[in-house]
């Protein structure tokens, strides 16, 4: 099995293949301008993350194939990596255009950069076909072709519903904390983030290797939804309380209504005086209304609240994956999944 530092190395250096397979133009296409376009979206929007998803795919592969994989087996986990970060690329595109948000891995936001704006929103659509372009080379002689196309569409409409409830949550026009639940949130989260993000990479390296019954995906996919609900919260809590020199982005969670685990938290603990307080500050766009909410969070201690609630979960899905017991899938599979996100500050 590769050492992180070769496999970092060997997803890195697959990208400008990526990209070169993405944009070269057909010989008899009249538009060659748009490929360059093409190249100009990924290179700006896909390469500068974490890359946690496209680097759990291959991981997950080798993990699994234990050092029996192909020459071409592990390129064609390699290029499925990056499609899961392509795809990623995208709904990070719509999003930022959506919240209106100011920096992305520590640069403007795709739609901020000069002579893009509201072309960001068939920029995403173009990101979105270049994953089903990747699926389509390299993947359709493959018996789980099909499984993977329907796997990657499932996944897309799970997490436009999650955009969708929290939107739905966010956009309207009076606060009104009555639609902030532990129940929404829960749904929110699960849909917005944890398949797309941990299922996802590892449901397609379970096709590569082989591993296509239900059973083992529907066991998986518990244990993957859980970790992915507390990244999403831990995002939440970062977004009011991460250094932006660190995570690379400004938080605008409180401006922007959004239905997070901050306030739903804040909500279920809050005396009569403090929910006034959040009523009529929350969803402001003013530097001063920011302030009493953020007061208030301090005043309810969500800071120890928070890393109460993440040290408890730990353990929870610690548990849960020493319970897994699928042979083929070493639990590490999971575990590394875990413990890389626990306790992150970007």
């Amino acid at each position: 099995m590769n050492s992180t530092n070769e496999l970092w190395s060997d997803f890195e250096n697959h990208f400008e293949e990526i990209v070169a397979d993405l944009s070269l133009p057909p010989s008899s296409s009249g538009i060659s301008w748009s490929y360059q376009r093409i190249k100009e979206i990924l290179e700006y929007n896909v390469p500068d993350g974490k890359r946690t998803r496209g680097l759990t795919v291959v991981s997950c592969y080798d993990a699994i194939s234990n050092g029996q994989s192909t020459k071409a087996g592990r390129k064609l986990a390699l290029t499925m990596g990056w499609a899961v970060e392509i795809l990623q690329a995208a709904f990070l595109v719509a999003d930022d255009l959506m919240d209106q948000s100011e920096l992305r891995r520590g640069k403007n936001c795709w739609y901020r950069k000069n002579g893009v704006g509201y072309q960001a929103v068939n920029d995403c659509m173009v990101l979105e076909s270049c994953v089903f372009t990747l699926l389509r080379k390299h993947f359709r002689s493959l018996p789980c072709y099909a499984d993977l196309v329907d796997l990657f569409h499932t996944v897309l409409l799970r997490t436009e519903m999650g955009q969708s409830l929290d939107m739905a949550t966010s956009e309207q026009p009076e606060v009104d904390f009555s639609s902030f639940t532990e129940e929404k949130y829960s749904a929110i989260i699960q849909y917005k983030t944890a398949y797309y993000s941990f299922y996802l990479p590892i449901a397609v390296a379970f096709y590569l290797t082989g591993i296509t019954d239900e059973e083992c995906h529907k066991k998986s996919c518990d244990i993957l939804v859980k970790i992915g609900s507390l990244f999403q919260i831990q995002d939440d809590y970062l977004d009011v309380y991460g250094d932006p020199e660190i995570t690379g982005k400004i938080g605008t969670d409180i401006e922007d209504n959004k239905c997070s685990w901050l306030i739903v938290k804040a909500i279920s603990i809050a005396s009569g005086e403090q929910l006034k307080i959040l009523e009529s500050c929350y969803g402001k766009k003013n530097g001063e209304s920011v302030k009493k909410v953020k007061e208030v969070f301090g005043d309810l201690n969500l800071v120890f609240e928070f890393k109460k609630y993440e040290n408890e979960t730990y353990q929870e899905i610690k548990l849960e994956i020493e319970n897994f017991d699928d042979t083929r899938v070493p639990q590490s599979v999971f575990l590394s999944l875990l413990n890389k996100i626990y306790k992150r500050k970007k």
